[in-house]
């Protein structure tokens, strides 16, 4: 299996998807700025014509974009791992956080505020209309470990996303306890360790990159 990913983007979920049941990938990385694979300086377009990440190539070589998508292919191609859901109920509630955390934090949320060529006005409208989203997650969370009743590829792509909490001071999470505590604990979990460890060094390498181009 081939991960495309970039250092801290969504596709980290899928690097802590397979580190929590101890898989690995072929982990070829992508300069988000100018969408070339770092091995060869190839286009990465022409894998992805949108020039996003995560994308998977399985071994059978299909290729396989949307990171809800990929999660759960990776949940169901090791399913003894108990990092997806059973079938009926469980699965459409892990579908459903899937698409929360890809619709209304990812999208809706986090990318407008990370956007540096955003409006203050774009942001200021963003924050006002989606801080709900925040609200629903930590009633959600109070006296709950993880999303599910077990840890789940869902929490591998909310803690990915929470984390950009960094590079976003306009939210005031004190006002969210239980989103903070949930994130304080999984940053903690070995498999978000780890690859938040590989993740940074590779982001540092990124920037100091494009500084020196």
């Amino acid at each position: 299996m081939d991960l495309y990913f970039s250092p801290l983007a969504c596709s980290m979920a899928t690097r802590i998807a397979l580190n929590e049941i101890g898989e690995t990938a072929n982990f070829i990385e992508v300069d988000p700025k100018t969408k070339r694979v770092l091995l060869d300086d190839s286009d990465y377009r022409v894998v992805n014509p949108l020039g996003l990440v995560p994308v998977v190539r399985t071994d059978e070589g299909v290729v396989l974009t949307e990171n809800a998508a990929i999660l759960q292919y990776v949940a169901e191609t090791f399913p003894e791992s108990g990092i997806g859901a059973k079938s009926g109920l469980e699965r459409t509630r892990l579908q459903q956080w899937l698409c929360f955390i890809g619709t209304e934090l990812h999208k809706s949320l986090f990318t407008p505020l990370l956007d540096r060529k955003a409006p203050p006005e774009v942001k200021a409208y963003t924050l006002e209309k989606n801080l709900s989203r925040l609200e629903h997650l930590n009633k959600h969370l109070e006296g709950r470990e993880f999303l599910l009743d077990h840890f789940s590829v869902a929490d591998a792509y909310l803690t990915t996303v929470l984390n950009w909490s960094q590079a976003t001071p306009q939210i005031d999470f004190s006002k969210y306890p239980a989103v903070t505590a949930y994130l304080d604990r999984m940053r903690k979990r070995p498999s978000v360790a780890k690859a938040l460890g590989e993740e940074v060094k590779l982001f540092q390498a990124e920037i100091a990159r494009h500084k020196a181009a």
